[in-house]
């Protein structure tokens, strides 16, 4: 090839590596130290390439004799490229750069070759006779310390990039071997060059377009200065969630910090293993084939897989998200995001334990409270009883004198029968009331969890929560009123027990809104609308606060203080909604009352 060919060869070299250059400047990070790596490598390589066609032009319109001392300015790319590449290797490997004393021995021999190039006329130590044909050179002894320390670092990128992309096993391997391979060409030619080859100097950097190719091929098809930038290195070794990245062939190719600590394994151990192999070697999944299934699906489409396990092998609980990882429209791995739920699970079943404490506690309240009612309806039929017994008492006293007294006629002896008789009828009635009372508060008290429905009427209904509210409203002097505007034979289906602490609760309720003043009134309504069952509670007391009213069938609030857990309503509207699949409105006005209506679906 003539001197022109090689100096267009060079030209088209230098335009390639213009347009990498320009890419790298415009698309990296100027933080990713892998770009600023690269940039300097690029830089050598164009300098290289620039230098050599100054020495064609030299050569040609010049002197010939002066190639050499141009020789001597090109060597400072040469001998910095090895160096600039190794940086390369080095932060690809590690993922950052920290900068080290002893990197400043790399630079040892490219200043003494310098030094020693720029003396050459003296001693001859790099050139005993120069010529731009290396089958033409006579080199002296320093050249060889510096051949063996250029390609020994050369060498050394070369393994250091191959070891990462044997680590790697994954699709990030492919950048790191696309550079050796671009890197090998004009140093396998150069070699050749040097020993078996008749070449000229020109031969090698010609050789970078392919080097060039390789590059761009590694820079814009896998993103090649992209892949671990520091920030985002610290990132995801920081992050609370674990994630496991596989190639293409579910092959895992890397994991984070907090993935290793979970597990208790190291990535060396996990790199290259196949996903199937993760439960029969690291006990990691116990389901490999449903996760499988996702992965297979996450190749297909860029949809985000979730799946909630416990893995029992480290006794934690993960929301685990499979996903694609796609690049310019192709999947090139697969992405397990563990987002570690342990801590909520424990949170939901201590919140469940801690609502069961609170809602077995109000029902030991409300049964607390019945208990009290009963004590007081019982009282009055038990202390009539007795009287009724006292008066039975003196009438068979009396009625035993009178049989052998002649003056007691037959009508007398009648009188006392009929007085007995009346006694007797008390004593019935007061019966019927206590076991009306006993029934009712057996129905509360034993039976509350008890969720098998039944058919009973409003009036079956109403009669157990009069009873057992009499006392409750009796000691805090309210009354109240029951209003019928439907049939009370009406029937309802469900849990009676339920819908009378239900309308027990809502009384109660009316009764607090008074704020203990006496004389008060509550209206109790049955209405029919609509095929739905009306049950309506009115107060005319204080009213509910409107900060109060956006929540309260929501979350458990309570406007009683330290008096009450706000679990009331809270339970009520559930069991409406729940076991009788009904609805509870209420409608309020601060300072005027409150009206809650509970809505049922009639029985058909």
């Amino acid at each position: 090839m003539t001197h022109l060919g090689y100096f267009i060869a060079l030209g088209i070299t230098v335009f390639a590596e213009l347009i990498i250059f320009y890419y790298i400047r415009k698309r990296g990070s100027k933080r990713n130290p892998l770009v600023t790596a690269f940039e300097l490598t690029m830089t050598c390589m164009m300098l290289w390439c620039i230098g050599l066609m100054i020495q064609i032009l030299v050569i040609n319109f010049i002197s010939p004799s002066l190639a050499m001392y141009v020789d001597y300015f090109i060597y400072l790319p040469v001998i910095l490229t090895p160096v600039a590449l190794f940086f390369i290797a080095y932060i690809f490997k590690n993922k950052e750069f920290k900068f080290h004393k002893w990197f400043l021995l790399l630079f040892i021999i490219p200043i003494l070759t310098m030094l020693v190039l720029w003396t050459n006329d003296f001693h001859h130590l790099f050139y005993e006779d120069y010529s731009v044909n290396t089958s033409e050179t006579i080199f002296g002894p320093y050249f060889y310390v510096h051949s063996i320390y250029t390609y020994g670092l050369f060498a050394i990128d070369i393994i250091l990039l191959l070891i990462t992309s044997i680590k790697n096993s994954s699709f990030f391997s492919k950048q790191s071997l696309l550079i050796i391979i671009g890197t090998l060409f004009p140093l396998i030619v150069n070699i050749l060059g040097m020993t078996v080859m008749d070449t000229n100097i020109y031969v090698t950097p010609i050789f970078f377009i392919i080097t060039i190719l390789f590059f761009g091929v590694a820079i814009l098809r896998y993103n090649f200065l992209n892949i671990a930038p520091i920030a985002l290195k610290r990132v995801v070794d920081q992050m609370s969630d674990a994630y496991l990245v596989l190639n293409q062939d579910y092959a895992v190719s890397d994991c984070n910090k907090p993935f290793e600590k979970i597990f208790k394994v190291k990535k060396s151990q996990l790199v290259g293993l196949d996903f199937s192999d993760l439960n029969t070697n690291k006990k990691i999944f116990t389901n490999t084939k449903k996760f499988k299934k996702y992965m297979t699906e996450a190749q297909k489409s860029d949809k985000i897989f979730r799946v909630e396990a416990n893995l029992t092998n480290v006794n934690k609980y993960f929301n685990i998200e499979i996903s694609g990882i796609y690049e310019d429209g192709q999947c090139i791995g697969i992405l397990i995001l563990f987002k570690d739920i342990t801590q909520h699970i424990i949170d939901m079943h201590t919140l469940e334990q801690n609502q069961n404490t609170l809602i077995e506690r109000e029902r030991l309240a409300s049964l607390g409270q019945m208990i009290g009612g009963i004590a007081h309806n019982l009282k009055t039929p038990i202390m009539s009883i007795s009287g009724a017994a006292d008066g039975l008492e003196d009438l068979i006293t009396e009625y035993d004198k009178s049989i052998d007294d002649p003056e007691v006629t037959k009508e007398d002896h009648h009188a006392i029968a009929k007085d007995m008789s009346s006694w007797i009828a008390k004593i019935r009635t007061y019966d019927s009331y206590m076991s009306d009372v006993i029934t009712a508060v057996k129905g509360q008290a034993v039976n509350m969890n008890d969720d098998k429905p039944i058919l009973f009427t409003i009036k079956e209904l109403l009669n157990r929560v009069s009873i057992l509210m009499k006392h409750e409203l009796k000691n805090a002097l309210v009354t109240m009123n029951i209003d019928y505007k439907t049939d009370s034979s009406i029937t309802i289906l469900g849990n009676i027990n339920s819908l009378v602490q239900v309308i027990n609760n809502l009384i109660s309720n009316a009764i607090q809104a008074y704020n203990g003043e006496p004389n008060k009134t509550i209206d109790l309504v049955i209405d029919k609308k609509n095929n739905n069952i009306i049950i309506s509670v009115i107060d005319y007391g204080m009213g509910i606060p409107e900060e109060v009213q956006e929540k309260l069938f929501n979350q458990m609030i309570t406007t009683k203080g330290k008096n009450g857990t706000g679990l009331g309503l809270f339970m009520s509207y559930s069991t409406i909604k729940g076991q009788f699949k009904g609805d509870m409105n209420f409608t309020s006005k601060v300072g005027k009352g409150t009206t809650f209506n509970i809505i049922l679906p009639q029985n058909q």
